[in-house]
């Protein structure tokens, strides 16, 4: 097969590499492997619960509790002992990640012992996860599943916590090994894999609303469609949009040999944070409507209904203003304009017409303030929309798959997608060295 060696690898090559190349076969054969196991996993049930009357009542009180099962690829309802799955080790990650801005110790560990220091990193989100999955498998023992229990006690309390850590320390291995030896981020994978598998139900029931003959109905599907593919194209082109800087390298000598000037850029992301604002926005909007089910309070519920109600303009209005909060706080967590400037001048490197110290760093300042402000508008539409576009149509095709899900399909796959390139261009540069 002759292969341009200069261009992206094609979708032809990249399938012939898949099945010749042995490194990445294996590759693709484990990550198979070990999401079928973690997806198995999911079914094998907790004894002790009612699951029936456990997964009736999550479909109808949604909340919270609803809002994670999406993300346990409904782990959750079925009450297995991957109920909780990935997700204390995505919540011990988010909160690493704030502390690690918050604590000199832990910056330091990240940026100034290499290696070394994220490896330690690495052995404290473990330990918090572990931590977490305790927590969460307690509180979710002690005040849901103690109501669907056929014998509820402090020994049922023991029994579905250790179950329910225990499962999750192992999916948290198993997508560590993914990582190591497969394709792909083993956490972001397993949560893509979770939202997929609910799919065909949800286009089940499309298929059945399609057959009833209503032409309404068919007219909203083919809308429904139409909307989501325009999003799925719109969040790639964002995903991958970035704001390139140009900066140029000062001429410098290294003994008898003169390096001239060269020019370079700086590629600054336009969604820096990711999905990351989403949920942190839908976290915070959901907490008032999980409390309805355990507060007894007519006055607290009904102004939750009425105001804090999906469909409500004041519920759209505060969550792109949380939208627009959270996409602010989170860049300023992933990129620092003044460690930018200050690792600039040391290269010996600066932005034509600015110059370097504190003019750079207010130059980047505000143009990393435009770009999260673009992004963040473009993650209140996506945000908004899914909801909407249901509304107006009145089919529930997506409903509880929205735009956070939405989002973490759409980049899982782009970057699942570069990293099976980046080892068919290995496979190049391996066939030179033997030529």
């Amino acid at each position: 097969m002759v292969v341009n060696r200069g261009k992206t690898p094609s979708a032809q090559e990249t399938f012939m590499q898949m099945a010749q190349a042995a490194g990445l076969r294996s590759r693709l054969l484990v990550t198979l492997g070990l999401l079928i196991l973690v997806r198995l996993g999911i079914f094998i049930p907790i004894p002790g619960i009612n699951r029936a009357a456990f997964s009736e009542s999550l479909k109808t009180g949604g909340g919270v509790l609803g809002f994670l099962d999406i993300f346990a690829g409904g782990g959750l309802s079925a009450v297995g002992i991957f109920a909780l799955g990935i997700l204390p080790f995505i919540n011990a990650s988010i909160i690493m990640q704030l502390l690690t801005a918050a604590i000199p110790s832990l910056e330091d560990l990240q940026k100034n012992e290499g290696e070394a220091g994220r490896r330690k990193i690495s052995q404290i989100t473990r330990y918090v996860a572990l931590g977490w999955a305790i927590l969460q498998g307690t509180l979710l023992s002690s005040f849901i599943l103690a109501r669907f229990a056929d014998s509820p006690g402090p020994a049922f309390v023991v029994q579905v916590t250790v179950a329910l850590t225990a499962g999750s320390m192992f999916v948290m291995w198993v997508s560590e090994l993914i990582t190591e030896r497969g394709i792909g981020n083993g956490a972001s994978l397993l949560i893509f894999l979770n939202i997929v598998s609910s799919l065909p139900r949800s286009l089940g029931q499309t298929v059945e609303l399609a057959q009833s003959g209503d032409r309404g109905i068919v007219g909203g599907i083919v809308i429904l469609m139409l909307v989501f593919l325009v999003m799925i194209v719109g969040i790639v082109f964002v995903q991958e949009g970035t704001r390139r800087i140009p900066i140029i390298s000062a001429r410098r000598q290294v003994g008898r040999k003169l390096y001239l000037e060269q020019s370079n850029y700086l590629p600054l992301r336009l969604n820096q944070g990711g999905v990351m604002p989403i949920i942190f926005a839908s976290a915070v909007l959901v907490l008032p409507l999980s409390l309805t089910s355990y507060i007894s309070n007519p006055t607290f519920n009904q102004a939750v209904g009425k105001y804090l109600s999906p469909t409500s303009l004041i519920y759209i209005g505060t969550e792109l203003l949380l939208i627009l909060f959270f996409s602010y706080f989170y860049s300023s967590l992933v990129l620092n304009p003044e460690d930018l400037s200050r690792n600039l001048k040391k290269m010996g490197a600066s932005i034509p017409g600015v110059r370097p110290g504190k003019a750079t760093t207010d130059y980047i300042s505000r143009i990393l303030g435009r770009l999260t402000f673009l992004g963040a508008i473009f993650l209140g539409l996506v945000a908004v929309v899914p909801s909407a576009v249901e509304n107006l149509t009145r089919v529930p095709t997506f409903r509880g798959l929205g735009a956070t899900s939405l989002l973490i399909l759409v980049g899982v796959a782009i970057e699942t997608a570069k990293q099976v390139q980046t080892y068919v261009i290995s496979q190049r540069y391996e066939g030179m060295v033997k030529q």
